[in-house]
């Protein structure tokens, strides 16, 4: 069983109000869009975004098991980190901050780094009446062999998974509204 197909099976559960689109895909790569309204303000929301990504972020999606090991450091050329110990991940680079309403991140997720593909992590904040909409939008591009038809589709479930992640957390154990 390689990376993919383990990430397969739990990453057919999304929460149903969530909305996940395979945007397009082409023949050198993808983009996908999750999005998720919750009750938190946009500030709220962007404050457990980069600063508790290792209470929601799911731990079944680290290299070293423990969801914990996760960092942002939020500022331009920061890091996106897993970090346990001597082992350590660079899993992306923060490009652009513009709190609370866009979180840029740049690199390959997963078994994408180790594929050689690139993309750009869009975390948007939207305030809305109710709380705030976050979309979470990854363009994805390189050369895949295999295409990228199979491939969109795990991607987008696995970004529905850690969106999923940070709205239970906004909406049961996370910060205060």
């Amino acid at each position: 069983m390689n990376a993919l197909s383990a990430g397969l099976v739990p990453a057919m559960v999304i929460s149903l109000s969530a909305h996940a689109e395979v945007k397009g895909i082409g023949e050198y790569g993808f983009i996908i869009e999750n999005r998720v309204q919750v009750a938190t303000s946009p500030e709220v929301s962007w404050s457990a975004l980069v600063n508790d990504v290792g209470k929601w972020w799911p731990g079944d999606h680290s290299w070293f098991g423990k969801a914990e090991n996760f960092s942002i450091a939020a500022s331009a050329g920061g890091c996106f980190c897993e970090i346990s110990g001597e082992n350590q991940v660079q899993h992306m680079q923060v490009e652009v901050v513009q709190p609370p309403g866009l979180l840029r991140m740049t690199g390959g997720l997963g078994p994408l780094q180790s594929m050689g593909l690139y993309g750009a992590l869009d975390w948007k904040l939207s305030g809305t009446d109710t709380g705030t909409e976050i979309v979470l939008t990854y363009k994805v591009h390189g050369f895949n062999p295999e295409g990228f038809k199979e491939l969109a589709p795990i991607v987008d479930h696995v970004q529905g998974l850690q969106l999923g992640g940070l709205k239970d957390y906004l909406s049961a154990d996370g910060p205060t509204k």
